[in-house]
């Protein structure tokens, strides 16, 4: 039963590099906000009259920079995505406010309806990443979920994607015909080469790979690449 629900968020993979992010609120909930970020931002205001130790630890050390003011609108000023963490609900709605009102993505903990975006819950493996959100309903079904994920992903899928990140352009540039190339990608991408992958030498991939590209009519010289 789905109750007329429509999901009206659309999941994407943001470049928060270069971008300026702000959290404001200075507690556990907010340098969880902060943690996430920064594994990907390269620039996380803190606003906060007070902070925990552990953030105040991350602002001596340069990991984030740090105001300790209460929140104005002023601190929204390049701002590319924000996240209301004060635990205060008026405070919390007035970020939300002004984030909607300036077309700024906004984050309020623990008030989905404010929210025009949520932080999914994530497993990552090198270039992998699987992203699992319910939408602000459960985040706590979420990690669950994401950590039974992470116990069934096989420790190699990481390496695995560069090796077809370093084949891909190669095949692009040697392959011309679109529905070979296509069936060519599904080859390699699936379970029999990653098994391949895992068990032969860099040589006796080399030789398989080549087979392949054979076995699809290309004439592709593909020279060996670095397992």
């Amino acid at each position: 039963m789905n109750r007329g629900f429509r999901n009206s968020f659309y999941p994407l993979l943001l470049k928060l590099e270069d971008k300026n992010c702000l959290v404001v609120g200075g507690g556990r909930v907010a340098l969880r906000k902060v943690n996430i970020l920064l594994s990907a931002a390269s620039s996380v205001l803190v606003v906060s009259p007070a902070l925990i130790p552990e953030l105040e630890s991350q602002a001596a050390r340069g990991k984030i920079n740090y105001m300790q003011e209460y929140y104005h609108p002023d601190h929204l000023k390049g701002v590319f995505l924000a996240v209301g963490a004060t635990g205060d609900e008026k405070t919390n709605s007035r970020i939300a406010e002004d984030c909607h009102s300036r077309n700024i993505p906004v984050n309020i903990v623990d008030n989905p309806s404010q929210c025009s975006f949520f932080f999914p819950s994530v497993a990552r493996q090198g270039p992998l990443s699987i992203s699992i959100s319910t939408g602000g309903k459960s985040p706590a079904f979420a990690r669950l979920l994401r950590e039974k994920l992470e116990r069934q992903m096989e420790k190699e899928w990481g390496e695995f994607l560069f090796y077809l990140g370093e084949l891909r352009p190669l095949i692009l540039q040697k392959v011309m015909d679109h529905s070979i190339r296509k069936k060519l990608f599904l080859k390699l991408a699936g379970e029999d080469f990653f098994h391949q992958f895992r068990v032969l030498t860099s040589h006796e991939l080399d030789q398989e790979l080549r087979k392949i590209l054979d076995e699809h009519r290309t004439s592709a010289d593909v020279e060996p690449s670095e397992k």
